[in-house]
């Protein structure tokens, strides 16, 4: 059974510790937090310039490693080595963790932060690490979780967000867990136990507009409201660094993958359940999907590609801004 970042830090709180630890996955927001948790709490902070040792992987060898770990701690339960970025060690340096897990130090713990690929688990030091220590896959987190995921972080922390509020993070943030775990850590500060984080706290204190912001546009495109569109534009245009055209083109391209799920929907009471939205919300996709039909909406996925290129500086003739680009964009889509 795979183990989660909840019992791997409770065994570490516990002293149970391994010689050697793989963090690896395609989400490195939970990477981050074993490994801070390691980082922050295994070797007390007054011993950690004797028995905690951080490294990169570019920048070390697996042999240093390994010495690393061989040295006894003067203090602490175990001496630590973090290894970062550790898919830059060369890979026919990992067979030598595997001879050295033959017979590990028995004071030593080593951490490897394995990220954006996985190390292959044919491989003898893969089948070491599984066999001697613990591998930890970070779980994905898809778009459409994103909603629920922020929900549970929130309510972790001992507090509710409101369901626009949490919509508008998701929306507006995208599926990055590390940026958005971060803005929602400025809001706890300010709220009472089991108070609720609002649409109008996250515009005073993250600064997304309550109501200039991709979720508002997504809505006011679905009803091709034009007024409303211009007005969200403008806004984006006038603020650039707030409201990047490459944050937004993505966001977007999610939108009318949606609609086009929508419409092949044979039952559509499963539309909250396959769009990963609030079942409040899924009327705000029928209303699109009434209004954009597949073909419709496989012309306005290729305006976000062309509008994708122009923006990168390819086909994109004269000094055109992402503000007039994005403008552009949004006319062609509604009408």
């Amino acid at each position: 059974m795979a183990i989660t970042d909840k019992q791997l830090i409770a065994d570490l709180q516990a002293g149970i510790f391994k010689p050697v630890y793989l963090l690896t996955g395609e989400e490195n927001y939970y990477i981050d937090v074993v490994s801070d948790f390691f980082e922050n709490h295994v070797v007390d902070e007054s011993m950690r310039d004797f028995d905690q040792t951080v490294v990169y992987g570019r920048d070390t060898s697996m042999a240093a490693v390994i010495s690393d770990a061989k040295r006894y701690p003067m203090m602490s339960p175990v001496h630590l080595v973090i290894v970062k970025e550790a898919q830059d060690i060369d890979t026919k340096q990992w067979e030598q963790l595997a001879t050295y897990l033959d017979h590990p130090s028995e004071k030593g713990v080593i951490v490897f932060c394995y990220r954006h690929k996985k190390l292959d688990k044919r491989t003898a030091a893969y089948k070491a690490i599984d066999k001697k220590g613990c591998v930890y896959e970070s779980p994905k987190v898809w778009d459409n979780q994103v909603p629920r995921w922020i929900a549970d972080q929130v309510k972790a922390h001992g507090f509710t967000i409101s369901e626009k509020a949490t919509y508008l993070i998701s929306e507006s943030l995208g599926a990055d867990l590390g940026k958005i775990a971060n803005e929602l850590s400025k809001l706890y500060p300010l709220l009472q136990s089991g108070e609720t984080i609002t649409e109008q706290l996250i515009e005073e204190q993250i600064g997304i507009s309550k109501d200039y912001n991709v979720f508002e546009l997504q809505k006011a495109i679905g009803r091709r409201d034009p007024v409303m569109c211009n007005r969200i534009v403008n806004y984006f245009a006038a603020n650039p660094k707030k409201n990047p055209i490459q944050l937004i083109l993505p966001i977007l391209y999610g939108y009318f993958l949606k609609i086009m799920f929508y419409h092949q929907l044979e039952n559509k009471s499963d539309a909250a359940k396959v769009l990963g939205c609030a079942p409040s919300f899924v009327q705000d996709y029928a209303v699109a999907a009434s209004n954009y039909k597949l073909g419709k909406l496989a012309t306005c996925i290729g305006y976000l590609y062309e509008t994708d290129l122009r923006s990168k500086g390819v086909r994109n003739s004269g000094s055109v801004t992402d503000g007039e680009l994005l403008k552009e964009l949004i006319f062609k889509v509604i009408h």
